[in-house]
C-alpha cells in the first residue's frame, strides 16, 4: 500500500516485554510522556513487582532533599554531579561524560525552586518534568569548553547563582554544593557565599528509598540477571573475559538500562588478587570465572551483585569450592546483621569473623547502600572502624548489598560474592534472585 511503512522484526522488542514488562517506549532518550506513561502501565517484572509511579517517585525524591535543606538550614543544594542531578530532577543527560564535563548543574532551593542548567542544546529533555520550574543553558567554566576564558566564565557562573540565592533564601547565604573545581568555589565565595557539603546532603537524603524507588530498582535487577544468564550461557573455553563482559551490557542498554561502572570480571589466576579488570584472556576449563556488575539499569537504578561461576562442565576442585563456602557463609553471616535500628558499627563488630589465611585480602566494605549509585550506609571488618566510617543505623526502606572477597595472598584463584537486599521492619528481603552456586555442582 501506497505510504506504509514496512514492519519491522520485533524480536527483540518481545525480549523487552517478556523480561520487564514494558512495551514500545519510543527512540528518544530521557523522560517523554510515551516513555512515562508506558513505565507507568507496565505490567509486574516477571510477577514479583508493580511498575514504579514516576511522579510520585520524583515528588517524594524532592521531599527528601528539601527536608535535608531544612535540617541544615542551608539556602538550598547546587549539584554538580550526575546521579544528584538525577536524583532530584529525573533529567538525564550523558551521566558519563558529564562526570569529567561539568556542563549541567542544578539548584535546589529551600522553598522547592528548582532550576536546571542544561547542556546547551538540550533543554528540551526537561520539558515534561515538572518539578523542575525552570531550564537554563549552562555556563561551563572548565577547560575543555571555555579555555583561557574559565574564570571569567566561572564568575559569570557563580553571579548567576548568587542572585537566585539573594532573591529566595531571604537572607541565608549558605549554600550547600556536592562537586566543584578550585575556580568554581572561589568564584562563590567571591558574592559572598558560605559553602556547605551538598554531598553529604545528598547521600542522606537518598538513604531511604520509597515504593516506587523500590520498584523501579527491581526493574534494574531483572535487567541485570537477564544480562548475567546471557553471560552464564556463553560460560565456555575459549571466550575472552572481554567477549563475556560485552553481553551484560548488551541486555542492560537493550532492557533500557544505562550504564556499567566498572570492568570487574577476571579468571584463573587474574581473580587473585581481586580488582583486576576483564582483558583479552579466554577462559579455560576448570578455572573460577568471578564478576561484579556494578550496573546502572532501568531508570538509573542500580544493581550490583557478583557470582563466581567454573568454566565449562567440570566440578569445582576441593580448593575452589573452599573459597566458595567460605564466601557464601560470610554473605549469610552478615545478612542476619541487618534489621532496622542497627548501626553500622554494631554490624562491624558481630560480622563474619573471616578465617585467618584470608584476612588480609577480604573486602573492605562488608556492605554498602545501593539506590542511583553506591552510597551509604557503610560497614566495614571491626579493624577498619578508626578510619571515620560515617555510623548510620539501618531504616525500613534503605537497600544494601553484602560483599564478599575470599582468597589467600598469593593464592591461586579466589571468589567474589554479593547480594543486593532491602531493608524491612523484620530483617531484609532478596532483591537479587540469581543463584550462587548454579555452576558448582
Amino acid at each position: 500500500m501506497p505510504g506504509r511503512e514496512p514492519e519491522s522484526d520485533n524480536g527483540a522488542q518481545r525480549v523487552v516485554e517478556s523480561v520487564l514488562g514494558f512495551p514500545n517506549i519510543g527512540a528518544r532518550l530521557g523522560p517523554t510522556p510515551e516513555r512515562t506513561v508506558a513505565m507507568d502501565e507496565a505490567a509486574g517484572l516477571k510477577a514479583r513487582t508493580e511498575a514504579p509511579d514516576l511522579a510520585a517517585m520524583r515528588r517524594y525524591r524532592l521531599g527528601r532533599l528539601l527536608r535535608e535543606i531544612e535540617a541544615r538550614d542551608v539556602a538550598g543544594v547546587l549539584l554538580f554531579d550526575p546521579v544528584n542531578i538525577r536524583y532530584a530532577t529525573d533529567c538525564s543527560n550523558m551521566q558519563v561524560w558529564t562526570l569529567n564535563n561539568p556542563a549541567r548543574y542544578a539548584l535546589v532551593l529551600a522553598g522547592g525552586r528548582v532550576i536546571l542548567w542544561e547542556f546547551h542544546g538540550a533543554e528540551h529533555l526537561s520539558d515534561d518534568l515538572p518539578l523542575i520550574a525552570e531550564t537554563r543553558v549552562g555556563t561551563p567554566w572548565f577547560h575543555f569548553a571555555a579555555g583561557d576564558d574559565g574564570l571569567r566564565k566561572a564568575r559569570e557562573f557563580a553571579g548567576e547563582i548568587a542572585t537566585e540565592i539573594r532573591a529566595h533564601a531571604d537572607g541565608n547565604l549558605r549554600l550547600a554544593v556536592d562537586r566543584i573545581d578550585t575556580v568554581g568555589s572561589f568564584a562563590l565565595l567571591a558574592e559572598g557565599l558560605a559553602l556547605e557539603d551538598g554531598m553529604a546532603l545528598a547521600e542522606d537524603a537518598r538513604l531511604v528509598k520509597s515504593t516506587d524507588e523500590i520498584a523501579a530498582m527491581r526493574r534494574a535487577v531483572a535487567a541485570c540477571e537477564e544480562g548475567v544468564a546471557r553471560m552464564r550461557a556463553a560460560l565456555w573455553p575459549g571466550i575472552t573475559e572481554n567477549a563475556l563482559w560485552s553481553l551484560l551490557h548488551q541486555a542492560n542498554i537493550e532492557l533500557g538500562g544505562e550504564w556499567v561502572m566498572t570492568r570487574l570480571l577476571s579468571s584463573g589466576p587474574r581473580t587473585n588478587p581481586w580488582y583486576q579488570e576483564c582483558g583479552f584472556k579466554m577462559l579455560e576449563k576448570g578455572e573460577i570465572v568471578s564478576f561484579d556488575t556494578d550496573l546502572v539499569g532501568p531508570y538509573g537504578y542500580v544493581c550490583d551483585i557478583s557470582r563466581a561461576w567454573i568454566c565449562g562442565d567440570v566440578r569445582p576442585t576441593g580448593r575452589q569450592r573452599e573459597l566458595l563456602e567460605v564466601s557464601r557463609d560470610q554473605i549469610e553471616h552478615n545478612r542476619t546483621l541487618l534489621h532496622a535500628g542497627t548501626s553500622t558499627t554494631e554490624i562491624s563488630h558481630a560480622a563474619f569473623r573471616m578465617p585467618a589465611k584470608f584476612e588480609d585480602q577480604q573486602y573492605l566494605g562488608l556492605i554498602h547502600g545501593v539506590g542511583l549509585g553506591d552510597e551509604h550506609p557503610v560497614a566495614v571488618p571491626a579493624k577498619f572502624v578508626h578510619r571515620g566510617v560515617k555510623e548510620t543505623v539501618l531504616e525500613p526502606g534503605m537497600t544494601v548489598s553484602i560483599e564478599s572477597y575470599v582468597g589467600e595472598v598469593g593464592g591461586a584463584e579466589g571468589v567474589k560474592l554479593e547480594e543486593q537486599v532491602l531493608i524491612t521492619k523484620t530483617g531484609s528481603e532478596p532483591l537479587s534472585t540469581y543463584p550462587i552456586d548454579e555452576t558448582w555442582g
